[in-house]
């Protein structure tokens, strides 16, 4: 990490685990760390918790109206209208874990070496250093929005702290130089530096997107700058977690069953 003076509470962290991990953040002195409601797992005695609308960073508005109107934007992203702020109270160094909240990768990111700000998917945001402003992002384009997996409003991180991300199953960063372009499925997408141009692009041929179960659109990001792709989205899990729950199994227990389920395609 780098060592130069930042406006951002400067933080040390550690990540723990592979499919189902968690961050631990160190605080020095008068640190703080925010998170989303609910993402604390374990912290040491000496940190205090405080409940703050929005990210209580410089860029929020003045003023409880100015707060609620910023925090209420964060809701559109579907994050919580609270944010818990962790302060280190306490002499020599604390620490604070936030747990990832479905099986997946965290994504550090340090922001002054992205450039200050990323566009990420809804939900991702986890925990930031406190001043790491986190707003919102809407899609100007109209097909983007509509057929780009995300909806027409994205979270944006901006700030020169690091900042820590989720999503689902593997994680790949590409970076992609000026003019190259990458065709992702628009679910996949979690975060990318705004050098990118988002945009869609129709699936090409009949039997393509009637029969090849990958819809009708790809996500186009092309270059320069970097793009983070999810292996699993969490809505294609849920997605095959609700369809097997509520598909009537034959006789699971019986060998009769189970020779069903092959004919089926359900084993």
């Amino acid at each position: 990490m780098s060592t130069g003076n930042r406006n951002n509470h400067e933080i040390d962290y550690k990540l723990y685990g592979e499919e189902l991990q968690f961050v631990e953040i160190e605080l020095d002195p008068q640190e703080t760390a925010i998170a989303e409601s609910g993402a604390m797992m374990m912290m040491d005695d000496g940190i205090t918790m405080q409940t703050i609308f929005g990210d209580g960073s410089a860029q929020q508005p003045t003023g409880f109206f100015g707060k609620l109107v910023s925090a209420g934007k964060r809701v559109l992203t579907g994050e919580s209208l609270f944010m818990t702020a962790f302060t280190n109270e306490g002499q020599g160094k604390k620490k604070v874990s936030f747990a990832a909240p479905y099986t997946g990768k965290i994504i550090p990111m340090d922001l002054r070496e992205l450039g200050g700000t990323i566009i990420a998917q809804k939900d991702a945001f986890l925990c930031a250093a406190k001043g790491v402003s986190v707003g919102i992002h809407f899609q100007r384009k109209l097909g983007v929005g509509i057929f780009g997996g995300e909806g027409f409003i994205m979270e944006k991180l901006e700030g020169d702290g690091m900042a820590f991300l989720h999503a689902g199953g593997y994680i790949v960063e590409k970076t992609l130089n000026a003019g190259e372009v990458l065709k992702i499925d628009t679910g996949c997408v979690v975060a990318y530096t705004p050098t990118m141009q988002f945009d869609i692009e129709f699936v090409k041929g009949v039997k393509n997107f009637l029969f090849g179960g990958e819809g009708l659109f790809f996500a186009r990001l092309q270059g320069p700058g970097k793009v983070w792709v999810q292996s699993l989205p969490i809505s294609r899990l849920a997605g095959r977690i609700v369809a097997y729950g509520t598909y009537k199994r034959k006789e699971e227990g019986s060998v009769l069953g189970g020779l069903g389920n092959l004919f089926d395609g359900k084993e």
